[in-house]
């Protein structure tokens, strides 16, 4: 852009063209960087996931759907599983989505490389048991938290379980309760809640020092009153956290307190 003065030629500053460009360019992007956030939120809370899911749920076509699924896989925080449907016999897996390692990590785990030093120089210095200790201390408090609400939830263990799933999405570990009801000629005993967690907040850390998982599964076990089993953690290379619990006793036991953890680990290591 120029002005004349004395019929001389005087730059002016003005946008270049390419900067003119990149701000025409600019509202395409941002809108296509929420594109991307709503579907890496959608492969984290529903999967394994296939893209026509994923466009059912967010109203994309395929094609968008799959535009930012190459994205996000190229960026490496996300990735293909062969998964089998059910009933299909020997066709092709199909293609789901889930969120990677890396994927997880972005998730805010800052300080997990530290924590973990520390309690692996714990483990050396006061065994196996501290760590199980402090594993226990952190998740008592989880166990106080949640109980209120889980018991407010009443004695039907599917609602005892969506309860726990609210719980624990609200603490950011984004999770579902799904009810699998067993057909003849199954027993209806055979019918179960499948809790399934899409992120863990210290996946890291639980997989060098597995206990954390443990701890967490018996206090599930006692939040909803009945005894489950843990299928898959993302600690140890699942895609999802996946615990069974059984509701062929629809009644639950209530959920008792946690006793008191010890003032400190000095507690601890005094006791053994």
């Amino acid at each position: 852009m120029y002005s004349m003065t004395n019929a001389t030629a005087v730059p002016v500053a003005g946008p270049s063209p390419e900067a003119a460009s990149s701000a025409a360019a600019s509202p395409v992007a941002d809108a296509d960087e929420r594109t991307r956030d709503r579907v890496l939120a959608a492969v984290l809370e529903h999967g394994p996931v296939s893209a026509a899911e994923l466009g059912d749920m967010l109203g994309f076509t395929p094609a968008a759907v799959r535009r930012h699924l190459d994205h996000l896989s190229r960026a490496g925080v996300i990735e293909v599983k062969r998964v089998a449907k059910p009933g299909a016999g020997a066709g092709r897996p199909a293609r789901r989505y889930v969120l990677s390692s890396q994927g997880q990590s972005s998730l805010g785990n800052d300080y997990l490389g530290i924590a973990a030093l520390a309690l692996q120089q714990l483990q050396k210095v006061a065994g196996p048991d501290a760590v199980r200790a402090f594993a226990e201390e952190r998740f008592a408090d989880m166990e106080r938290r949640y109980a209120p609400e889980i018991e407010q939830a009443g004695p039907d263990i599917r609602d005892r379980a969506a309860a726990l799933a609210a719980a624990l999405t609200r603490d950011n570990f984004v999770a579902s309760a799904a009810s699998i009801e067993a057909k003849a000629p199954l027993p209806a005993a055979l019918s179960s809640v499948q809790l399934c967690q899409g992120h863990c907040p210290i996946q890291q850390l639980a997989a060098r020092f597995p206990v954390f998982c443990d701890v967490e599964t018996e206090v599930f076990s006692r939040l909803v009153g009945v005894d489950v089993r843990r299928l898959s953690t993302l600690a140890r290379g699942g895609h999802v956290c996946t615990t069974h619990i059984p509701t062929g006793r629809l009644s639950a036991k209530p959920a008792t307190a946690p006793e008191a953890a010890p003032a400190s680990l000095d507690e601890v290591n005094n006791h053994q």
